[in-house]
């Protein structure tokens, strides 16, 4: 019995192992294609370490159109968190009557205005087809790049709002760290979708309204 159990065991373990070697070859397979593809970006390290976290979690085929997706929705999580960061700072501002305030808050503005943005353009992109034809993609496209366009802008004046002393050299230094990461992975996001905008056009039939 207890020979035909371990042998039981045994079995169990190889099925196991036998199951997880797909999906831990396609594991390898998305980190290698993330890999390659950060390497057209300005940024390759940080555009590896940002989105080294699907090639983890993903067990199907990565296309270029996921990746960009996932490009932006990292994007959109750091506008979000460096939003609430510089709420706060903005509202502890307000309160002390700060003379840095009004620079913090048309960096708030700038930041929520790109949020809006990004926002808009996780959804236009989930709108687009992975196959098939797609007459609506010129337009679509062309409202995603736009749009990550002029959230690079918003975050660039943000930066650029900050060249006076009205704030300390350590909260500057702050806010300017972490805008500066947002400008980077926006411009990311917006690098991978120009490149699967431009296999897409390349490898599909756009059929014109």
């Amino acid at each position: 019995m207890a020979q035909m159990a371990t042998i039981l065991s045994l079995l169990m373990i190889l099925t196991l192992v036998r199951a997880e070697r797909p999906v831990i070859h396609r594991q390898s397979r998305a980190r290698a294609f993330i890999q390659s593809q950060c390497q057209t970006t300005l940024y390759p390290d940080l555009c590896i370490r940002s989105l080294s976290y699907y090639a983890v979690n993903f067990t199907t085929t990565l296309s270029h159109r996921k990746l960009a997706q996932f490009a932006v929705k990292v994007s959109l999580a750091k506008a979000e968190s460096t939003r609430a960061y510089i709420t706060g700072l903005a509202n502890h501002l307000n309160q002390t009557k700060d003379k840095g305030y009004l620079s913090v808050r048309e960096c708030l503005d700038r930041i929520n205005d790109g949020v809006d943005l990004l926002t808009n353009c996780i959804k236009e992109a989930q709108k687009i087809k992975e196959d098939g034809e797609n007459s609506d993609f010129p337009w679509r496209a062309s409202n995603i790049q736009t749009w990550m366009s002029s959230a690079l802008t918003d975050v660039s004046v943000c930066v650029d709002g900050f060249s006076g002393r009205a704030l300390g050299g350590k909260t500057k230094a702050m806010i300017k760290a972490k805008v500066l990461n947002l400008q980077q992975l926006t411009s990311i996001a917006l690098a991978l979708f120009n490149r699967f905008a431009a296999r897409y056009r390349s490898t599909h039939v756009v059929i014109k309204p």
